[in-house]
């Protein structure tokens, strides 16, 4: 039997009679390494859930497989402290037996932030600020509990029917003691922290604690903003290299139209010295935040009539807008049609479907030229044939 079809055979029900007398299996949501997600419901209820189930049995060797169950067991613990907040993924159910461990969490119909990103290439100022204090406030929940995530990326994060963030996969997360430092080299590349990448390259420096979560939202924030990673290069050395020096810039044409309080709260927590970079609190204190707060006034009627007013007025002026065309040289479009903003969107959603997510990130890479038409040779002559005529 092929690989692919054995991942598809769901475990002997033999295996996990608990499980299977209390859900119905469904669908594949997704798969890892050693593990496969389903959709499955609650035949008591009919609630649907999210099934992450765990192969132990892919290991050879005892001390490997000893090794997967106690990461997973970990995982479960981490889990349970941090229950109970409305922005973290909630562990409904745990299944064990000797080759399959079943975790039951509730289901996120609208997927990773990354799937998400991907389809609108880049969020507003607004939804960013929306998502980035959720998850704040997730972070900060999970580190008053002494515990640092360790894998924070848009991958990890996903989207419930309201589109409110839920914080999962702790599979790296760490239970700190007091005053502990790790040195663990683990994460996602593109989301490292400087001190992660110092503390694995050289001997006799300092580990690393919670700080590293705080980069890794600074990294998050970028890509939201302008839909790639703030540190991403083709070569991972070069990337890892433009980590350990904070190597970044607001330069590319996306950030021409984005405000600098988004800027400033980026440039405070992507700070290679982690006693410098911002905490949770003063994140969540930033200015950028604070216009969240400021618009929530006290209601006043004069203002909303004459609010209501604006609003008409400006939608006969958009209606007026679509009879209206909008100048466009032929010239600017023809020699750089990434300069112009709306043809910059379809570029991108058409960079998207056809080439990856990452495409349009790259040192010194002109991304209009992936479009640019250059006429054939014989198309050419025929065109001048016929203007000479």
């Amino acid at each position: 039997m092929a690989k692919d079809e054995v991942e598809d055979v769901l475990p002997d029900k033999d295996a996990a009679k608990g499980f299977y007398a209390k859900y119905e299996p469904k669908e594949i949501l997704g798969r890892g390494i050693s593990s496969t997600v389903r959709r499955c419901i609650e035949k008591e209820t009919g609630i649907e859930f999210a099934a992450k189930i765990i192969d132990l049995s892919n290991d050879t060797h005892d001390a490997d497989k000893k090794t997967m169950l106690e990461a997973t067991l970990e995982e479960i613990n981490i889990l349970r402290m941090v229950a109970g907040h409305q922005y973290i993924i909630e562990l409904h159910d745990v299944f064990e037996s000797n080759t399959f461990i079943f975790l039951v969490f509730e289901l996120c119909k609208n997927g990773e932030l990354f799937d998400y990103l991907t389809s609108v290439v880049a969020l507003s100022e607004k939804k960013t600020r929306y998502i980035m204090r959720q998850l704040f406030e997730a972070l900060d929940h999970v580190h008053s509990h002494n515990i640092v995530h360790r894998d924070l990326k848009p991958e990890n994060i996903l989207l419930d029917d309201n589109f409110n963030i839920k914080l999962t996969d702790f599979g790296f997360a760490k239970l700190l003691q007091p005053g502990e430092q790790l040195f663990d080299l683990c994460g996602t590349p593109g989301y490292l922290a400087p001190e992660v990448l110092r503390c694995n390259m050289y001997e006799g420096v300092e580990g690393y604690g919670h700080e590293i979560d705080l980069w890794a939202c600074g990294v998050i924030m970028f890509t939201l903003l302008v839909g790639c990673p703030p540190f991403w290069h083709r070569k991972q050395m070069v990337m890892l290299r433009n980590i350990m020096e904070g190597n970044y810039s607001f330069a590319s044409p996306e950030w021409t139209d984005i405000t600098d309080a988004p800027k400033d709260l980026i440039r405070k927590l992507l700070v290679v010295d982690p006693k410098k970079r911002l905490t949770i609190r003063e994140a969540l204190s930033h200015p950028f935040f604070k216009l969240m707060e400021s618009k929530e006034r006290t209601f006043n009627a004069k203002k909303m009539f004459q609010f209501a007013i604006v609003c008409v007025r400006a939608m006969v002026r958009i209606r007026r807008l679509r009879f209206t065309p909008e100048p466009l040289s032929v010239h600017v479009a023809r020699i750089d049609p990434y300069r112009i903003k709306v043809l910059r969107k379809v570029i991108d959603a058409c960079a998207f479907r056809v080439y990856g997510h990452w495409v349009k990130k790259g040192e010194g890479q002109n991304r209009a030229a992936l479009f640019e038409n250059m006429p054939k040779t014989e198309l050419k002559h025929i065109y001048v044939n016929k203007l000479s005529r």
